[in-house]
């Protein structure tokens, strides 16, 4: 079983992508790694069956940087920071990378399959994460499905598969409607109650950040300005003191309020460079810059080039 002090102690470990892929290369290192170059910018996606990329080695309990659906098919246990839920014959698992988990198997060899993939991969531009379908299934990380929809999901999660192999020049939008009928069956089997709800003072605040985070975007127009762009903003929205959220956030996802808004406005700034023709100015309006040379020392942080730079190439 998996011991409690290391539910305690390992909050803000982190998996990255590149660790899956490099713990994945030790034991399986006949399948191929893609390239995880400009991952915020191009976006990620990959399956897998559970047989060939699992062991009955308990998972460390940490945070992933990414989506994982698993169609696990025997038994388990999802270890959550206050609670536990036990998978006994077969399940949907939805993970995402605001919260920690760990994974313990207990049934003799893995069956099934996963995917996983990155926010910017399920989400459309033009839809906050919260109005996305992955969010409505936030609430039931564990799905418990019967024999008849195990076969349903298996060949969906087959389909996958051999999309991947394939040369379909458009495979990775095949392969987002794959995921999203996965969802789609989620949903019409899910409770109406939800049936796993985090108890955590942390998790919930966290929850609520994000949730609050996200409701801000898209930015639609250059009409548009963000209202909360600072951790004092949502602090103030959420009545709570910016320390507790700061502290709250950190514990839970492992990084700082900043560093979501951060991260989040340069996803939005990255999107509305590629998919707008406003000029830079409005976009740095909308985004909360006072002053564009602002907005172009911020991005150039977190990018690495200026945003003339980033839509020319």
């Amino acid at each position: 079983m998996l011991a409690r002090n290391q539910e305690i102690n390992i909050i803000t470990k982190k998996e990255t992508l590149e660790d899956f892929y490099n713990k994945l290369k030790i034991t399986r290192p006949e399948i191929p790694t893609p390239s995880l170059r400009m991952i915020d910018d191009i976006s990620h996606f990959n399956v897998f069956n559970r047989a060939v990329a699992c062991s009955n080695m308990p998972s460390a309990f940490s945070r992933r940087d990414y989506y994982k659906i698993s169609l696990i098919i025997g038994n388990g246990i999802l270890h959550y920071p206050d609670a536990e839920i036990e998978i006994k014959g077969r399940a949907l698992l939805f993970t995402n990378p605001n919260i920690p988990y760990a994974w313990e198997s207990t049934s003799p060899k893995p069956a099934g399959y996963f995917c996983l993939f990155t926010e910017n991969f399920i989400r459309n531009r033009n839809e906050s994460l919260s109005d996305s379908l992955i969010w409505r299934i936030n609430d039931s990380p564990v799905i418990h499905i019967d024999e008849e929809q195990e076969k349903a999901l298996v060949d969906i999660f087959s389909n996958m598969m051999k999309e991947m192999d394939g040369d379909y020049v458009h495979k990775y939008d095949l392969l987002r409607n794959y995921v999203q009928l996965v969802v789609h069956q989620a949903l019409k089997v899910k409770p109406q109650g939800s049936i796993f709800k985090q108890n955590n003072a942390s998790v919930r605040l966290t929850s609520l950040f994000i949730e609050l985070l996200e409701r801000q975007f898209p930015i639609g127009s250059t009409e548009h300005v963000l209202e909360l762009k600072t951790a004092h903003d949502f602090a103030l929205r959420l009545s709570v003191h910016v320390n507790h959220l700061n502290h709250a956030v950190k514990e839970i996802t492992g990084k700082t309020t900043s560093e979501h808004i951060a991260k989040r406005v340069t996803t939005e700034a990255i999107a509305l460079l590629k998919h707008t023709e406003w000029n830079i100015s409005e976009i740095a309006y909308c985004l909360g810059f006072e002053y564009p040379a602002n907005f172009n020392i911020f991005f150039k942080r977190q990018v690495q080039c200026t945003p003339k730079a980033f839509r020319v190439s």
